[in-house]
């Protein structure tokens, strides 16, 4: 149980965080992207999903699944991906599990580039 709540707070966190501002981002990027789409289906016990889609390519999708629930071994088995649009106009997305044997992500690239190697060696 404590896992789960550990979970929703960093799930608040990371909901909450700040937009860089306009002086800190590049300058083909926009200066507000808006929400094209937000979905959640969370009731804040047990098992939860939620997705977003932002007018600058970003998107992410999350679900979560506790196992084991009421032992003593339950955990929240987590799945889901994120992507963006780098300045170069290649699309990245990170496609990851984390569970009880740990954090499992992949890095796909669009088609035109390299990814940054201070990202793959961030994504673990």
């Amino acid at each position: 149980m404590r896992q789960i709540i550990v979970l929703a707070v960093v799930i608040v966190a990371v909901a909450g965080a700040a937009v860089p501002s306009v002086e800190t981002r590049r300058d083909n990027y926009p200066a507000q992207a808006q929400i094209l789409r937000y979905d959640v289906d969370n009731i804040g016990l047990g098992d939860y999903k939620y997705a977003y889609e932002q007018t600058d390519g970003t998107r992410q999708e999350q679900q979560g699944t506790i196992t084991n629930e009421g032992r003593e071994d339950e955990a929240i088995a987590v799945k889901g991906s994120f992507s963006w649009v780098a300045p170069n106009g290649v699309r990245y997305t990170v496609t990851y599990t984390s569970d009880v044997e740990g954090y499992k992500p992949t890095l796909e690239e669009g088609p035109g580039g390299l990814p940054d190697v201070a990202l793959i060696s961030a994504l673990g």
